[in-house]
């Protein structure tokens, strides 16, 4: 009896690994990418939640939600807006892919 774990090397998408959509994996990974961000600040401030609610103009509540991901009831643009108004410019450059399909990712600098 083998106590072997298989090992399979991942796509750098969660959501497309867990067999979502190529449209929908690549928006939610957007997503997260500028969840985790709008947090790190949000971490990196020492921001109380009521702090970060008011600051992010939202309630208590939504910030509890960010701070867990859960970002269903965000949409990128709203994320975006977040970002902004933690003093965070938001760069968007189209570049071309190779040869291969475009995506989209998040750099935080």
């Amino acid at each position: 009896m083998s106590n072997r774990i298989k090992v399979e090397e991942g796509s750098g998408n969660i959501f497309k690994d867990l067999g979502f959509s190529d449209e929908v994996s690549e928006k939610e990974l957007l997503k997260a990418q500028l969840g985790a961000e709008i947090f790190r600040i949000l971490k990196e401030r020492k921001l109380t939640q009521v702090e970060a609610a008011k600051l992010l103009g939202i309630k208590h509540a939504e910030v509890s939600h960010l701070k867990a991901a859960k970002l269903s009831n965000y949409n990128v643009e709203r994320l975006m807006r977040f970002l902004n108004q933690l003093n965070r410019d938001i760069e968007i450059r189209i570049i071309p892919s190779e040869d291969r399909e475009g995506q989209q990712r998040v750099i935080a600098v």
